[in-house]
């Protein structure tokens, strides 16, 4: 028997269990603290072998996003086994860290973690977080590794955008999505919708006859029957976060641009974003002016059976957690085939006139402290199969990241998952830099104003930018 022991200094609003190998176990909230988790383990070790112990680091909501963690943990024995064959005496020994944290705290916590010198070897979150932790030196460049496992060439190529920064690969793309446009069959119905009508809408927002102001126009029309209580026409999330950016793309706005080495913001197109929010929320009582409330909890519940709000902005990954956790005992997720549609997000008047939709790839990373990060790529690619990705990918509603599952009957059987495969050709990434959070902090600052009701939209434009220019200095340009 052998022993180690690490420390993880963290900052987190859950109390973390460590589960070794097999398993991954849930914790309840707890009160925002400074904690010292010692993660102890007693493994096994052959004679003949040399057991490296690994750690890896998963946000995920229970029980359908199990997988991000769970497959690594799938993955060891192919990881050994590809070791043995090459004659390699290193077998890899994996404990998993895994619960639903809030995102920033989770964040908070690996940062916190890479900075005392004890961050774990892998770590799953969004991409856009690469521009932070590659600059900061808390990941690793592994592009020398992707090479040396055929796993890597089945990964969709268009998603590698979403791990690269300056010209080198940071990740490994875990799960894919997008973020569809959702609608009350029912309510319509009330509205005096015909079955055709209801059923041709998706084709009628791809064509971009059905756009933002026809969603407004139908919203406002559900609020003044009483179909739903004001405020309940339209649903975005109730917390900054990637959607609120395809808005702006939508609007004609630019985020990068080929020469210039910082951020873009375009005041005209987040002008016609502020307008909209505001029409939303202060003219036409369709969005409630308090929805940045944070409470994701009631945000779910209260959306999930689609009987008190009419549209809804959300991911394809909520498809299985409104089903999984709120509609048992209404039918589960025919209930929701039944009784909910979904779309790419309408094309704005004024904007490209196109309808889009946003993926934010949540990536596997390799911290720079991890002391055998080949093994860490090794464990990823094993990870990384239609055989461990699919299962995942169907319960958890996100899209799958390989090329062989668009022809895999497992993948394709489910028909969410193949009626939404379209909306990746429609799709946009956030930005890989490491202005992004300030960026985003600054334009979320506005939304909140202008949905409050606190600024006009030109005053918010002016508080933006204003707030932009003192953070970012030459490193955002205006227009």
């Amino acid at each position: 028997m052998s022993s180690s022991k690490r420390w993880l200094v963290i900052l987190a609003v859950l109390l973390l269990t460590v589960v070794v190998v097999g398993a991954c176990a849930q914790t309840a909230p707890a009160e925002p603290q400074v904690i010292e988790v010692e993660v102890t383990r007693e493994v096994e070790v052959a004679a003949e072998s040399n057991a490296v112990a690994l750690v890896a680091r998963c946000k995920a909501e229970p029980p359908q996003e199990d997988g991000r963690c769970g497959n690594l943990v799938a993955a060891v024995g192919a990881a050994n086994q590809a070791l043995a064959e090459a004659g390699d005496a290193r077998r890899i020994e994996l404990e998993i860290i895994q619960d639903n944290a809030n995102w920033g705290d989770y964040k908070t916590e690996f940062e916190l973690a890479s900075d005392a010198g004890q961050a774990p070897d892998i770590i799953v979150s969004g991409h856009e977080h690469i521009g932070d932790w590659a600059t900061a030196g808390f990941i690793t460049d592994i592009s020398d590794e992707i090479g040396k496992h055929a796993e890597m060439d089945d990964i969709i190529d268009a998603l590698w955008e979403s791990t690269e920064l300056g010209g080198k690969t940071w990740a490994i793309p875990q799960d894919a999505e997008a973020r569809p446009f959702y609608y009350s069959k029912p309510i319509l119905r009330e509205l005096g919708w015909s079955d055709e009508e209801i059923e041709s809408l998706p084709q009628r927002i791809q064509d971009g006859e059905w756009t933002w102001q026809d969603m407004y126009d139908t919203a406002q029309q559900a609020v003044d029957a009483g179909l739903v209580e004001e405020g309940d026409g339209w649903w975005h999330r109730p917390a900054n976060g990637p959607d609120f950016l395809y808005y702006y793309y939508a609007a004609g706005g630019e985020v990068t641009e080929e020469g210039v080495d910082g951020l873009v913001f375009d005041k005209d197109a987040w002008l016609t974003v502020y307008e909209l929010l505001h029409d939303a929320t202060q003219e036409r009582g369709i969005l409630r002016p308090n929805k940045l409330d944070g409470d994701w909890d009631f945000h779910k519940q209260y959306t999930a059976a689609f009987d008190k709000v009419l549209f809804v902005y959300e991911g394809t990954w909520r498809w299985a957690s409104w089903y999984n956790n709120y509609l048992g005992d209404l039918g589960g997720e025919d209930y929701l085939f039944e009784n909910v549609g979904y779309a790419l997000i309408p094309a704005i008047e004024g904007g490209t006139g196109d309808p889009i939709t946003l993926t934010h790839p949540l990536v596997y990373m390799v911290s720079s402290q991890s002391a055998h990060p080949d093994l860490a790529v090794l464990l990823i690619a094993k990870a990384s199969t239609k055989e461990l990705n699919t299962p995942y990918a169907i319960d958890s509603g996100h899209l799958g990241v390989l090329k062989s599952q668009q022809d895999y009957a497992p993948y394709t059987s489910s028909e969410f998952l193949g009626s939404t495969l379209y909306m990746l050709d429609y799709t946009t990434f956030l930005p890989n830099s490491p202005y992004w959070s300030t960026y985003s902090e600054a334009y979320y600052l506005g939304i909140q104003a202008v949905e409050s009701g606190d600024l006009t939209p030109e005053e918010a434009i002016d508080l933006v930018t204003e707030q932009l220019q003192n953070e970012l200095g030459d490193n955002v340009v205006i227009r």
